[in-house]
């Protein structure tokens, strides 16, 4: 009964702690990532900031630390996440559809004003990249994000929707549109105009969302499955924890 009560009273003392360490970067500013033959991969935990988080946050979850940031009713989702972490929007009021909808809280349909994540990018040559994102869905309340280019948000970067892969870590690239509520393919991607540093975001869409990773490429159809992906690189900054 002793190692119980104890491992008890640790998990009871740690999660307000947590909460708040686990929203904040574990990388510095000076960390940019590589596209390389037209492909960049980056985990979601290596963001280099977070914006517009004082309503909701992006929290980390890995082996070592989860968060204690509000309602959360689903369970840790670590098996089979890349680099053993991911992300979560919390708190997450809006489970189902019985949950109210408060736009502007745990709900926005537009892009870049919650819970937005910062990363660098260096791009060898402009064109067109798709956008592909590794994340884990329990609902239709949760299956959903935004993603951005150095402070802009275009249209062919809202709205990126799951419907297939529930209950695991599931990679998709597909707008929600009105004719197609569960995502069109080919309809979610950013246009470099030109070579050199970029700023990639993602904001919220719906709270409770998990991410995991992402992928940006030139490649319409890359052949993922169910595995992590392409390799992280580095094209400047300090080594990458590793979870």
């Amino acid at each position: 009964m002793k190692p119980i009560l104890i491992f008890t009273l640790i998990i009871a003392s740690i999660p307000p702690l947590l909460a708040q360490d686990l929203a904040s970067p574990i990388i510095g500013e000076d960390v940019v990532f590589n596209v390389v033959d037209g492909t960049v991969a980056v985990e979601a935990e290596y963001f280099y900031k977070q914006s517009h988080s004082d309503i909701r946050q992006w929290y980390r979850t890995s082996k070592d630390a989860f968060p204690d940031a509000g309602r959360d009713e689903d369970p840790p989702h670590l098996t089979g996440a890349s680099n053993g972490a991911y992300l979560e929007i919390l708190p997450d009021t809006r489970v189902t559809h019985e949950d109210t909808l408060i736009s502007g809280e745990n709900f926005s349909n537009e892009p870049g004003k919650l819970a937005v994540l910062h990363y660098k990018i260096h791009f060898n040559k402009p064109g067109k990249y798709y956008v592909w994102v590794r994340a884990f869905s329990t609902g239709s309340e949760d299956n959903g994000v935004h993603v951005g280019l150095d402070g802009r948000w275009p249209e062919s970067g809202r709205r990126l929707q799951w419907c297939e892969g529930k209950e695991s870590w599931y990679w998709e690239s597909k707008q929600r549109t009105e004719e197609v509520h569960c995502g069109e393919p080919y309809k979610i991607f950013l246009e470099i105009d030109k070579p050199g540093l970029h700023e990639i975001m993602f904001s919220l869409r719906e709270d409770g969302f998990e991410f995991d990773k992402f992928v940006i490429t030139q490649e319409m159809d890359p052949a993922y499955g169910t595995g992590c992906g392409p390799e992280v690189l580095v094209k400047s900054g300090i080594s990458l924890p590793v979870f």
